[in-house]
């Protein structure tokens, strides 16, 4: 580990991504004054890039400490009983525990897995449409959403600065006892950015850290570096498992974070990123996740349809459905990657490397109870 960040307080407060609103519906100003909190000294994994911040939301002991009690706050729910903790548990990455689709508090359920939360400060991508830039963005929808918390955020707000604690907490993250959602989106933010998965074995492997790799597991890494397909016909195929392309081991991440059409339907019953953009090429377009933790965050892909990690290798394998969207990457979409079962076990192999209890069992992330 390195020393990665002395984030000063000094930064001055701007206004959040365009496009958010004030709870009276009106345009965001500035808020004021520099934050009042302490500057959170940070450690960053060696085999990390720096960790992009926002000039207007840095790293403070109270802010983050704000976040926390926040995310396990289930005022912010329409009738207190749910918090974003409720879908998204440390015990399986911060995932909704083996549910395909979370329930909202009337009972609706949603139609998209619940992605882990992991190593969020890197991505420039929100939701599995992609439709949220910034975290301090993504942050305010789940609250407000129908089938989710069902809150607005004007009442959310009137709970909490109801509430003995929060005006206390808010005045020490951000020098003012007035609550808004905005605040309250950067106190998130905040904690959000401080849940780091990099002490795996693979991490421990590419910081050159005591790790002694198995056969299987040194073979699985070179699977996922191999393109994928039959050499004799030319096309560059070298009978990998081909995951290099969108989960790239480069930067911590294994995720390049951006949208693809990874060939899993002909047809669309959920457009993706082309719901929100309505372009005809970003139709069946969904963000890449992350393979960090993958063995805990069953079940798989943006509906949940695959159990197992055996059943997403086997997609991939066993040949992908061609569609007028399908990701130039997925090149093998007749036949699939044709992995042999050893490759297959090889591979698994890999993925259980990036399995990091550290992350999950992290005392920081957990619940920290009533503020």
């Amino acid at each position: 580990m390195r020393n990665g960040y002395i984030l000063l307080a000094t930064a001055s407060f701007l206004s959040l991504a365009v496009g958010c609103k004030r709870d009276n519906g009106e345009p965001p100003a500035p808020t004021g004054p520099p934050p009042s909190g302490t500057p959170l000294f940070f450690d960053i994994p060696a085999n990390f890039p720096a960790m992009p911040i926002p000039a207007d939301n840095p790293f403070t002991v109270e802010g983050v400490a704000l976040g926390r009690f926040l995310f396990y706050e289930e005022m912010l729910s329409g009738d207190n009983t749910m918090s974003c903790g409720s879908c998204h548990s440390p015990a399986v990455a911060f995932t909704d525990d083996g549910n395909q689709f979370s329930t909202g508090i009337d009972g609706v359920q949603g139609t998209r897995n619940a992605m882990a939360l992991i190593n969020l400060a890197w991505d420039t991508r929100y939701f599995w449409d992609g439709r949220s830039m910034t975290l301090e963005d993504q942050v305010l929808h789940p609250v407000q959403d129908p089938i989710e918390m069902h809150e607005s955020w004007p009442d959310a707000v009137a709970k909490l600065q109801a509430h003995d604690a929060y005006p206390g907490l808010f005045q020490a993250a951000f020098g003012t006892p007035t609550i808004d959602s905005l605040l309250a989106a950067k106190a998130l933010a905040q904690f959000l950015r401080t849940m780091i998965s990099g002490n795996s074995n693979f991490d421990k492997l590419q910081r050159g850290d005591p790790y002694f790799p198995t056969i299987d597991e040194q073979f699985g890494i070179q699977l996922t570096q191999q393109e994928g397909g039959d050499p004799a016909l030319g096309l560059g195929g070298q009978w990998g498992a081909d995951c290099f392309h969108c989960h790239p081991h480069s930067g911590g991440r294994m995720t390049d974070g951006l949208l693809h059409n990874n060939g899993l339907d002909s047809e669309f019953t959920d457009l993706g990123a082309g719901g929100v953009t309505g372009l005809p090429e970003d139709m069946g377009r969904f963000k890449t996740p992350t393979l960090r933790n993958v063995a805990l965050t069953a079940p798989y892909m943006h509906d949940g349809r695959f159990q197992t990690l055996e059943e997403v290798i086997e997609h991939y394998n066993s040949g992908a459905h061609e569609s007028p969207t399908v990701d130039v990457f997925m090149k093998y979409t007749q036949g699939g990657l044709q992995l042999t079962p050893e490759k297959k076990q090889q591979l698994l192999a890999f993925l259980n490397m990036l399995t990091d209890m550290d992350f999950v069992n992290n005392p920081a992330f957990q619940d920290p109870g009533e503020p």
